[in-house]
């Protein structure tokens, strides 16, 4: 209970720090940032799963709340961009994979998994099923997710002038009450739906279907309020910045730079991704960076919301590359099970 109360006391302090700075999405980026310092700094932090699950379950209420029959309608018009994207995860493969094993020394198992954007527990679970470092599993996503989070507001804010400190939604005070209960309903019950018959990403997706269906159907009229966004963006930030926790000095040289050496690739491939969108004018530049990212669901889902992208469009093609890295997962562990290891 003790690291778990330093968690996050350590964690408000970088969001309030970062709101005293004017800083961009202070608590996401606060959070994040107060943690990892403390991680390089020796302190033994620790969070409540259920409750970062609870937390994940906010956003995904969030977007299922904004959907409308003619927003998924629109839909069918995606398919352009969403060829691209089982393309991007093969061309992330094919640059990762060597870059792990061959420059870093990483196993065949380690490099894939570190390779591939898929979600960090999934990759974690694959990767240990198949002989890989699940330490630096963990390491290498948890840079991943931190460095394109935070790297994204800044180029949202400078390069299209995006405002990041509008509230992300109205204050809990102005929503009736049958709204707020109909939303905790929502979250609560498309989780535990989605976790019982075994959906990926179910804390973020169940809440969202579900969620969808009220707001097509009319019932819900209204997405979660402020706090609670908020509130879901310190509980992500704080577990990003928490993975750091325990690193020694030579994961940090190794694996925590291979994995930014990585980060600074993934941020190419994704930017020429979305420079082939544009000049085809397949869509909105902002959205595809926002789409095309290599982040986590659940980060991007805030970053979307903040910058009032087009929900349907980000989450498409996030749900479609953690689908694509997902399915070809356990292929992938089977045939490197055969492989003799270095």
């Amino acid at each position: 209970m003790k690291r778990v109360l330093v968690t996050h006391a350590i964690a408000a302090i970088g969001g309030i720090v970062f709101v005293l700075l004017r800083l961009p999405l202070p608590w996401l980026l606060g959070p994040i940032t107060a943690c990892l310092i403390a991680a390089l700094l020796g302190v033994q932090m620790k969070g409540i799963p259920l409750l970062n699950n609870a937390m994940r379950s906010i956003l995904g209420v969030a977007v299922g709340s904004t959907f409308t029959v003619a927003l998924v309608i629109s839909m069918a018009s995606m398919w352009t961009t969403l060829v691209l994207v089982p393309v991007m995860v093969c061309v992330i493969g094919l640059v990762g994979v060597p870059y792990f094993q061959k420059l870093w020394g990483f196993d065949f198992p380690t490099s894939y998994y570190s390779a591939m954007p898929g979600g960090l527990q999934d990759m974690l679970l694959f990767g240990e099923e198949a002989g890989g470092d699940v330490r630096a599993l963990s390491l290498v996503h948890a840079t991943r997710v931190m460095v394109i989070v935070a790297a994204l507001p800044f180029i949202l804010k400078g390069y299209w002038g995006v405002d990041l400190s509008n509230p992300p939604g109205a204050p809990a005070s102005s929503l009736p009450v049958f709204q707020l209960v109909l939303l905790a309903v929502a979250g609560l019950a498309g989780w535990q739906i989605a976790k019982a018959v075994g959906m990926i990403g179910a804390s973020i997706l169940g809440p969202m279907i579900l969620a969808a269906v009220l707001a097509l159907l009319g019932i819900l009229e209204h997405r979660p309020p402020a706090e609670a966004i908020w509130l879901a963006q310190f509980y992500i930030g704080m577990v990003v910045g928490s993975k750091y926790a325990g690193i020694t000095g030579e994961e940090l040289r190794r694996v925590v730079v291979a994995a930014l050496g990585f980060c600074v690739i993934l941020l190419i491939l994704a930017a020429f991704f979305v420079e082939v969108i544009h000049l085809l004018d397949l869509a909105p530049p902002m959205e595809t960076l926002l789409a095309f990212a290599p982040g986590g669901q659940a980060e991007m889902t805030v970053l979307a919301l903040i910058a009032g992208a087009d929900m349907a469009f980000v989450i498409a093609h996030h749900v479609l590359r953690i689908v694509t890295v997902i399915v070809g997962a356990p292929f992938a562990a089977r045939l490197f099970s055969e492989k003799p290891q270095d």
